[in-house]
């Protein structure tokens, strides 16, 4: 694969500059600035090298930060992936952050770890937070008839009140759906026909039917989304999936790079699944179907244990978090069709408040605007304000409701204590990763020029060296242990032994009968676990 590498003239003065810029600013920077600061990272004497994988049908760079020391490929590797989702800009600051802390602080995990650290997997649609028409972009710039009605893009958001945002519209009709929260009137909410509830409203969109199907936005300017277009669970035929998966520029460059990189362990995903606040469950019924849909009984086991770790590392709790996976995302394909650790968290969630009689309130929507009330945060929402709408003659049409990005993204204020903790965890999780180990080396002559090499092989790590997903996946190479002794030199034993998988702290134990005299080399390991090495004289 053709890899364009970037060498810049910018030292650790410039990357201070850069870093303390943007942390400074009063919010998340545009994809220039993300770009500076990947520069700045990568520059001159860096243990990070900058490299672009593709363009999007947009022209927006994909990049990926390879940051390491000496033989990068044959270390244990975690892949940090930021941008999943275009409306979810916190992630694309974590991940930039994670990279210029493991630099600037970090630099001695370097030594043993390898880091690949893909920012931002939407750029097309992460640059709709900066424009003039602000909404939850998820699409790329690929051009995408949605409807398949022949026509593209003929019904995409309409800024009916002309504020630059698109959020919500609701026209009063006795056959609507949705009613007002009682707790909080601007909340709107569905009515529990089985409580005699009745709606008053129809909620769409911002919008108008310009095809005249009855539908409203439902053919958008944006193309397909990233989190949509893997082969885990693909989302045929609908909305922002693609045609097939992997049929888009960005999603088919970074699987064909992660392909060739054999020594990635675990995957770190931000995005809006969740298994690290709270750990996915096993489900014994669904892990034994042909097509495995449940993570299998020992990764569950290794999810809980890093959910610990995370949980004592991130001051948040969890709230209202039950997203753990949508079809064609990323983060499941991590794990189930690539077979390694994959973790994912949303890095930040709105906050638990509770009302005066102590309750949660269990409507995401009106908890969030509470919380923004305790915090000050007076710009959130839109007030309904009534606007005349062609399709709608003679009806009460309003436009309103939470202003987008808000409620998955914190004040970026808020966003450098979050980065800095999440820091802490992946370095945490770095120093969990295999680890290749010779103990109890034993030689004994045999007589007639024979000697006996016994030695244990020790997976020195809480983690085993393949997931339970990995040994079934043919992407995830075996532990190897070579003797470089000719194979007519060998009485006993193998030259070259696969191993299938050392658990936690596990070991094998290795024996060989070799004839002559001088040494031998042992070497043992793969990739993604490192290499032990041993030399035994005879």
């Amino acid at each position: 694969m053709k890899k364009m590498y970037l060498s810049l003239v910018a030292g650790a003065g410039m990357l201070f500059a850069v870093q303390s810029t943007t942390l400074a600013q009063g919010d998340y920077p545009t994809l220039g600035q993300v770009t500076q600061r990947l520069q700045a990272i990568s520059g001159s004497g860096s243990a990070a090298k900058l490299s672009s994988l593709t363009k999007t049908e947009g022209g927006k760079d994909i990049w990926v930060l390879k940051i390491g020391k000496g033989d990068m490929d044959n270390k244990p590797a975690i892949a940090v992936v930021g941008g999943a989702e275009g409306f979810h800009v916190l992630s694309v600051e974590l991940a930039v952050q994670f990279a210029e802390r493991l630099v600037k602080e970090h630099s001695q995990i370097l030594d043993k770890t390898t880091f690949y650290v893909f920012p931002n997997m939407s750029p097309d649609a992460y640059e709709q937070y900066h424009a003039s028409l602000k909404y939850e972009r998820r699409g790329n710039a690929s051009n995408v008839d949605h409807d398949r009605d022949g026509r593209v893009s003929e019904d995409g958001y309409e800024d009916l009140n002309k504020d630059g945002l698109i959020t919500l519209m609701r026209v009063e009709s006795p056959m609507g759906d949705y009613m007002t929260l009682s707790s909080d009137e601007r909340v709107m909410v569905k009515a529990d026909r089985s409580k005699g509830e009745k709606g008053a409203y129809m909620v769409f969109p911002e919008s108008r039917d310009n095809d005249k199907d009855g539908k409203f936005g439902e053919d958008l300017r944006e193309g397909i989304a990233f989190n949509r277009n893997m082969t885990y669970k693909f989302p045929i035929f609908t909305p922002l999936a693609g045609d097939y998966a992997v049929s888009e520029k960005e999603s088919r460059a970074l699987l064909d790079y992660l392909f060739d990189q054999w020594n990635i362990y675990a995957f770190v995903t931000f995005s809006p699944a969740n298994n690290l606040s709270a750990p996915l469950k096993y489900n014994a019924a669904d892990a034994r179907k042909r097509i495995i849909t449940s993570m299998l009984e020992k990764d569950v086991a290794i999810n809980s244990m890093v959910s610990g770790i995370y949980n004592k590392t991130v001051s948040q709790k969890a709230f209202n978090q039950t997203n753990q996976g949508t079809d064609g995302d990323f983060f499941q394909w991590a794990y189930f069709h690539f077979g390694r650790l994959s973790f994912s968290t949303p890095g930040w969630w709105v906050p638990e408040v509770k009302g005066e009689d102590g309750k949660s309130n269990s409507n995401a929507e009106a908890n969030f605007l509470a919380w923004a009330a305790e915090q000050g945060l007076n710009n959130v929402f839109v007030p309904w304000t009534s606007v005349n709408h062609p399709d709608f003659p003679g009806q009460k049409v309003e436009v309103g409701g939470i202003k987008p990005f808000v409620m998955h993204n914190p004040p970026y204020a808020m966003v450098n204590d979050i980065a800095k903790e999440h820091t802490d965890f992946i370095i945490q999780l770095a120093e969990m990763s295999p680890k290749m180990e010779f103990h109890n080396l034993k030689t004994e002559k045999l007589g007639n020029g024979l000697t006996r090499i016994t030695v244990d092989l020790f997976n020195n790590s809480p983690l085993p060296t393949h997931s339970e997903m990995g040994e079934k996946s043919r992407w995830l190479r075996k532990v190897r242990v070579d003797i470089n002794r000719d194979v007519k030199d060998i009485v006993s034993g193998d030259k070259i032994k696969l191993i299938n998988k050392l658990g936690a702290y596990e070991n094998v134990t290795l024996s060989w009968i070799v004839k002559g005299s001088g040494s031998v080399d042992i070497k043992a390991g793969a990739a993604h676990t490192g290499f032990a090495t041993l030399n035994v004289r005879l």
